[in-house]
């Protein structure tokens, strides 16, 4: 079996956090970003805000936003972790996320259980 590379696990990971974006939030980001940096995965996703939503900021909804998003979240939190472990064969130690109702982006962040960046070709320290 090849090794996959670095550069390929990123893409996966983009693809299956889409493939969520899509499923519980109902619609996809405009452009998803993936980095593995040592034990961590970060994950930038931009244009997620539904045109409702851009609306409902400009008339003081931000809290309410926020906390909408992130009960979504948390609601498939165990289906995405589970999506990290499957693509990298490493643990998911925990997830942690934020929006900004500003940018229109989202940071999800995922710390594993191992050094997923050294296991997939990144440099090492």
């Amino acid at each position: 079996m090849t090794r996959k590379t670095k550069g390929q696990v990123e893409a996966e990971i983009s693809q299956a956090v889409v493939k969520f974006e899509l499923e519980y939030m109902g619609r996809g980001p405009s452009d998803v970003r993936t980095r593995l940096l040592q034990d961590m995965i970060v994950v930038r996703l931009q244009g997620i805000l539904t045109p409702a939503e851009r609306q409902l900021v400009k008339v003081e909804g931000v809290e309410l936003i926020k906390q909408v998003r992130a009960k979504l979240l948390e609601t498939g939190k165990s289906a995405l972790k589970q999506s990290m472990e499957e693509i990298t064969g490493l643990s998911a130690v925990s997830m942690h996320a934020d929006l900004s109702t500003t940018t229109g982006e989202r940071v999800i962040l995922f710390v594993m259980a191992d050094n997923v960046e050294e296991k997939f070709g990144g440099l090492r320290r």
